[in-house]
């Protein structure tokens, strides 16, 4: 009861434009939930190899990676509402076309132009939230945010998975996967209505001066935000190279290693997810006990064996524990990272700040791919993912490792000062 009070509370606490962006995550994130769980299999349907695959996932990280500066600053002085509206109605589009071309280098291009387009959502999601709610919200905000994702992400893989079987009862199967990723395309685009009954608040004088004068020569070390940005961006870059290796080949790897079907491998990316979403709610408990940073890397830590588990089985449901248990723990503390990072940076750099962030994480994504597929194919289903898995969890180690020594001075009472500006 004590625990349903307090979340119970801090939801009502929340004003009508955070509510209005939950609804644009959920329509969003079930879209692309769908997507990005039968994707894969749409490319291999065409014909196209793992190579293909790597190539498309990499140019989507690649061009996420390169706009996501830009598309932060843009959504510093253009503001949220308009960045996001830009992303919801831009990404739709692309999906929808994406989920009907066959020619190798449309798949690459269109590929590359979702990566453009999602940047404008990534940017502003946290730094709307930030700047519409105080500073003892944000770890149960965040923590709320990105279980809401992560719970309309199980929705949108249990659909693809089971959507895709459905309709292949009636159709061929690459029909089916069309039809599927065409009705993921419309929820995504759905997500552009609670977008544009957002209130954005005109912006301080001061900050609009801040945003004019922006300058590439104001990045130096010698201000605080611009080296807490940089001091947060090394340690996802390591995360970013070890993810690259592996998560976005979850949905192959049961398919080739235990040739599960793509109901079951849906079932199973869903309950990952669902995982995910609890450890999220937990997050801001165990950050009670211990603090943000030692929380994110004691959750990292733990999901180390787990991730060692998945990499060296071959038993399908040892293989589904050790997902689950990795997927929920390594992410789990994501929203306490946001929070930490939104609370030592101003408003004015909220958005460079998410975006830097972002960007090398894509980066490791772009970096990774062929090396990933590359991998496998050399070393086949078992020794060829035993391998990549292996090298991720030594450098989520050294990345939680970096985390804890870099940032374990920083606590609660260390937040941005209001003064610091980029002028």
């Amino acid at each position: 009861m004590a625990f349903y009070k307090e979340w119970a509370g801090q939801f009502k606490g929340y004003n009508h434009n955070i509510k209005l962006a939950f609804m644009a995550n959920i329509l969003t994130q079930i879209g692309f939930g769908i997507f990005m769980v039968i994707y894969n299999f749409y490319i291999r349907e065409l014909g196209y190899s793992e190579s293909v695959i790597g190539q498309i996932i990499s140019m989507t990280a690649l061009a996420t990676a390169f706009i996501l500066v830009p598309a932060g600053i843009s959504s510093d002085r253009i503001g949220r509402k308009k960045a996001m509206m830009f992303g919801a109605v831009s990404t739709g589009v692309v999906m929808l076309f994406r989920s009907m071309v066959e020619m190798q280098e449309l798949l690459i291009l269109f590929a590359f132009l979702t990566g453009l387009t999602t940047a404008f959502l990534q940017v502003s999601g946290i730094p709307w939230l930030a700047e519409n709610s105080k500073a003892d919200q944000r770890v149960h905000l965040f923590s709320i945010h990105f279980a809401i994702m992560t719970g309309a992400n199980v929705i949108g893989n249990l659909s693809g998975g089971i959507l895709t079987d459905l309709f292949s009862l009636f159709v061929d199967q690459l029909t089916s996967i069309r039809i599927t990723l065409l009705i993921a395309s419309i929820f995504f685009i759905a997500g552009l209505f609670p977008i544009l009954r957002f209130t954005e608040v005109p912006k301080d004088k001061n900050d609009v001066k801040g945003f004019k004068d922006f300058s590439l020569k104001n990045l130096s070390l010698k201000n605080e935000g611009v080296k807490i940005i940089a001091m947060f961006a090394f340690a996802q870059l390591l995360i970013g190279i070890g993810a690259g290796l592996v998560i976005p080949y979850l949905n192959l790897y049961f398919a080739d290693r235990f040739e599960a079907s793509n109901s079951a491998i849906g079932i199973i990316i869903s309950l990952g997810q669902a995982a995910t979403a609890f450890a999220m709610i937990i997050g801001p408990f165990v950050v009670r006990k211990v603090g943000e940073v030692t929380a994110v890397v004691i959750l990292q830590l733990l999901s180390l064996p787990f991730l060692l588990l998945t990499a060296y089985t071959e038993n399908l449901w040892l293989a589904v524990i050790g997902f689950l248990f990795r997927q929920a723990l390594m992410n789990a503390g994501n929203p306490i990272q946001m929070s930490l990072m939104m609370s030592k940076v101003n408003d004015s750099m909220k958005g460079l700040a998410n975006s830097v962030n972002q960007m090398v994480f894509n980066l490791g994504w772009a970096v990774m791919g062929p090396v990933s597929t590359g991998i496998v194919m050399k070393y086949g289903a078992y020794w060829g993912y035993a391998l990549v898995f292996t090298i991720t969890a030594s450098l989520y180690l050294i990345g939680s490792l970096y985390f804890f020594f870099v940032f374990r001075s920083y606590n609660k009472t260390k937040t941005a000062a209001p003064s610091v500006k980029i002028v």
